[in-house]
């Protein structure tokens, strides 16, 4: 007669960059002793039957020599990691009676296991526990080094060992897991450095080394700054080397408002999906910074892969985009960013899923006026400075790198020339002094905000823009006319509806007047470019 045995756990799976709950089923029969993994494995699941054997085997535990089928439910939903390993071992022991299916009622299972028995960490945990709580569930079993990590969704039991052979010691006591639980703070921690903001209607800002002080002159790319980090405008700054492009976007940070928790949550998701987190024990809270290489392809940018991982722009999501030397990257990669510009998240295909990351992200970009990059440098009559040795054919193709379609979604386009003198360089605003400009327009961004879906007006659109964005006659006109002479798109004509809105927000006008709309006017086009 044939003896047959089942358990069933739950462990967790990531897709995108949220958690999903994945049942993990084993089932005992007899016949020739093999193990099968169903339910749409990739090779790092299938690989999971050897360290399961090998830990078993190396923990005290008899490894069942009968038939055993494990399935991963829901099958339709394909399953990769090492994040089931624990759970796989677990329902083994259970379904072969060496463990009591009891101590794991309602409890999320995740780990990787090594070869002797060791639970490893795995990436990700943060919106496997997310997850767990949504469905319900009130205790996590995981690896000691997630244990933190987990411990920052709050209302969640968590359970951390450091072995199979510690948690089965466990499950033979008397008190079960209670020697397992988790005794950290299930608030992050703060410090200084890395504190939890409580929400952007705080005056609390990072604390930030760089300070715009120590960039001279360059006045009118300042503001152009601040008036990027105040409505969350995309920028990008064109001019010589030397000029302190570089040096002006990296301060950015500094000017840029403290996020909510809900941004911090968001944030520290995405981080733990792609296993960056620098400290398991608290949320990020600094926005993020992130500066590419040019020589990253469109899927490193935007994410991809078989089960696509979050690239670039979702590891901005909430921060800056830096991509200095613009017309540089491929022109792939930077087609790549229209649809993330536009919808703020990014959607990528595959064969049985569509994977979906959050890239609301401000894009700051550099670049030369021309291959040579000293196009305009002698303007004013310095001497002994290097002049612009391109032809114009030249200069047109390597402007030609960046299509209108991609120019169209930058709000601020801002020529940054080298001072005409050393007298002329002074350090001008600091960080400080810009700062007070962003904050004033986010008090007035937050006043209208129960009327509207989103905060900040460079993410207006539609209706909320037209309502936020009221013009008054003069300024109406003033519109009317760049769209009737400049040619320009109607994109780019809300693009300085939204601009104009920032800049009276800044200058604590209700109104949008007609010195408004004539400045955000100017940052849409940069001088000798069609």
């Amino acid at each position: 007669m044939s003896t047959m045995s089942y358990s069933k756990l739950t462990s967790a799976s990531v897709q995108g960059v949220d958690g999903c709950a994945i049942a993990v089923e084993v089932d005992l029969a007899s016949g020739l002793p093999q193990i099968n993994v169903v339910g749409l494995p990739d090779p790092s699941v299938r690989e999971s039957v050897e360290r399961v054997r090998a830990a078993l085997r190396n923990s005290g535990f008899q490894f069942p020599m009968q038939r055993i089928t494990v399935n991963l439910a829901p099958a339709d939903i394909r399953k990769e990691g090492t994040a089931y390993d624990l759970a796989i071992a677990a329902a083994i022991l259970i379904a072969s009676a060496q463990l009591q299916e009891r101590h794991f009622k309602d409890t999320l299972v995740i780990g990787e296991l090594a070869l002797s028995g060791e639970l490893c960490r795995v990436p990700g945990v943060l919106p496997m526990a997310e997850a767990a709580r949504r469905i319900g569930m009130k205790r996590i079993l995981l690896p000691a080094g997630n244990a933190a990590e987990a411990a920052l969704i709050s209302g969640m039991e968590v359970y951390a060992a450091s072995s199979l052979k510690q948690l089965a010691e466990c499950c033979r006591e008397a008190e079960g897991w209670d020697s397992l639980l988790w005794r950290g703070d299930e608030r992050p921690k703060s410090s200084s450095a890395e504190s939890v903001n409580a929400s952007a209607t705080d005056s609390v800002w990072a604390e930030n080394r760089l300070d715009y002080s120590d960039v001279l002159g360059q006045h009118a790319a300042k503001r152009a700054l601040a008036i990027a980090a105040a409505g969350r405008h995309n920028i990008l700054l064109s001019g010589p080397p030397g000029t302190g492009k570089t040096m002006l976007i990296r301060r950015l940070p500094g000017i840029l408002p403290p996020m909510s928790d809900e941004e911090s949550l968001e944030v520290t998701k995405i981080y733990s999906v792609a296993g960056k987190l620098a400290r398991l024990d608290t949320l990020i809270t600094e926005r993020p910074f992130r500066s590419p290489h040019h020589t990253i392809s469109a899927g490193g940018l935007v994410g991809g892969g078989s089960i696509p991982r979050p690239g670039e722009v979702t590891l901005a999501h909430r921060g800056v985009l830096f991509l200095d030397e613009l017309p540089e990257f491929p022109r792939a990669a930077l087609e790549s960013l229209r649809q993330p510009l536009e919808d703020r998240e990014v959607t990528l295909a595959r064969a049985r899923a569509v994977y979906r990351f959050p890239a609301s992200f401000q894009l700051a970009a550099s670049m030369n006026p021309c291959p040579c990059g000293f196009l305009g440098a002698t303007a004013g009559g310095a001497q002994g400075q290097p002049e612009c040795s391109c032809s114009q054919t030249a200069i047109d193709r390597y402007r030609s790198r960046i299509s209108g379609p991609m120019l169209d979604r930058i709000d601020l386009l801002v020529e940054v020339q080298r001072p005409e003198s050393i007298d002329s360089a002074q350090s001008g605003m600091s960080t400080a002094d810009m700062r007070a400009l962003v904050q004033r327009a986010i008090q007035a961004q937050q006043k209208r905000r129960p009327g509207f879906d989103v905060l900040w007006n460079g993410e207006l659109s539609g209706v909320a823009l037209r309502r936020a964005a009221s013009l008054q006659p003069e300024a109406s006109n003033l519109l009317q006319q760049a769209f009737d002479r400049l040619g320009i798109s109607l994109r780019a004509r809300d693009r300085i509806l939204k601009l104009s809105r920032t800049i009276a927000d800044m200058e604590g006008c209700e109104v949008i007047e007609a010195s408004h709309v004539a400045e955000a006017i100017q940052y849409r086009r940069l001088p000798g470019w069609s």
